[in-house]
């Protein structure tokens, strides 16, 4: 089991009322893909950020992930060894990409192996090509299509060979006909490397025909404490049991 969590939750102020992300379960296999569905606000964001390591739950019975606990490491103050296992582990595709304007196509791939101390050019190399942009590496990114942006933000989070792969709203920026391309890409890529894929997704329907898993979040409107809340929830038959 490659994540695992029990009893987790994270608070913050929505847009209209205080708001309350739940996690009473969920369990994430190694080298599986799955898709989180919810409408915008929901917290899919907010539950990917606390999956790469990034963002502290306010509860957390259990929290592990490849083998580490990571409640106990957020109770600790561990952010050294959190920031550790995030660059080596964990690889993020933002919304908008998030690449950086002044290195080419191929720096912005290397940068993951970078931090993680792990270069690696022909991995680079070999990524771009399998993600058509091999003939883009000495290019900036301003000199890229929204949809070359978007590969070149998959090759860099699958550079270091992460366990991994959070990808947040990766179809929100591209053209419809693309989206699916996208979906597809990130599946077979993850798939290859060995890597487990969460994506979060506005458009459960797209992500099911690209043979993604869904799993849709629970939203409840404020109950008496004024507190709106949005429930995720999946554990896998072997952990419930």
């Amino acid at each position: 089991m490659l994540l695992s969590l029990r009893g987790v939750a994270r608070a913050y102020r929505g847009d209209a009322a205080p708001f309350a992300l739940e996690v009473p379960a969920f369990d994430l296999d190694e080298g599986e893909a799955l898709a989180l569905a919810g409408p915008s606000g929901s917290g899919k964001s907010t539950l990917l950020m606390m999956l790469a390591l990034a963002a502290p739950p306010d509860a957390a019975e259990r929290f592990v992930f490849a083998g580490q606990d990571i409640a106990r490491h957020w109770r600790a103050g561990r952010r050294d060894a959190l920031a550790e296992l995030r660059a080596r582990r964990v690889g993020v595709v933002p919304q908008t990409g998030g690449l950086l304007s002044y290195l080419s196509v191929e720096g912005n791939i290397a940068l993951t192996q970078r931090i993680a101390g792990r270069p690696d050019v022909r991995r680079v190399r070999l990524l771009a090509e399998e993600l058509g942009i091999a003939a883009q590496l000495g290019k900036r990114p301003a000199e890229l299509s929204v949809g070359q942006r978007q590969r070149v933000a998959i090759a860099r989070a699958l550079a270091h060979r992460p366990a991994l792969v959070l990808a947040d709203e990766p179809t929100a920026s591209v053209h419809p006909e693309l989206a699916d391309a996208v979906l597809a890409l990130l599946k077979r890529e993850c798939a290859a490397a060995g890597a487990a894929l969460l994506v979060a997704t506005h458009d459960p329907d797209r992500a099911a025909r690209a043979g993604y898993p869904v799993l849709a979040c629970e939203t409840r409107a404020p109950g008496t404490d004024g507190i709106a809340r949005s429930i995720f929830a999946r554990a896998s038959l072997a952990q419930a049991a």
